[in-house]
This record gives structure tokens, C-alpha cells and sequence, in this order.
């Protein structure tokens, strides 16, 4: 996967995660992770409805 960040970000970003002792990249897929279970409840939430309207 590419992504296009500013570099102020990518250094930003960098530094963060290496002053906490992480890989940039387990920081990344974690946060992928969080936002794929976080769209995963809304759409059985819409869905919930969508069964309980009809």
C-alpha cells in the first residue's frame, strides 16, 4: 500500500512511534484495524434498523 503524506506529517508521525518504541507500520495497521471494527458496527447498526423498519 502507498499513501501521500507531508513529509511534516511522515517526520511527525516518525517520531511519535519511535519515541514510544513502535514501528510505524503496526501503529498504521492498527489503526486500519479500529476503523475496519468501527465501520463493521455501523453497518450492522444500519442493518439492525433496516430489519427492524421493515
Amino acid at each position: 500500500m502507498h499513501i501521500s503524506i507531508t513529509d511534516g506529517l511522515k517526520k511527525r508521525f516518525h517520531t511519535t512511534c519511535a519515541l514510544r518504541g513502535l514501528k510505524m507500520s503496526h501503529v498504521v495497521v492498527g489503526m486500519i484495524k479500529q476503523w475496519l471494527a468501527n465501520k463493521a458496527h455501523f453497518v450492522s447498526e444500519l442493518k439492525r434498523r433496516e430489519t427492524v423498519v421493515n
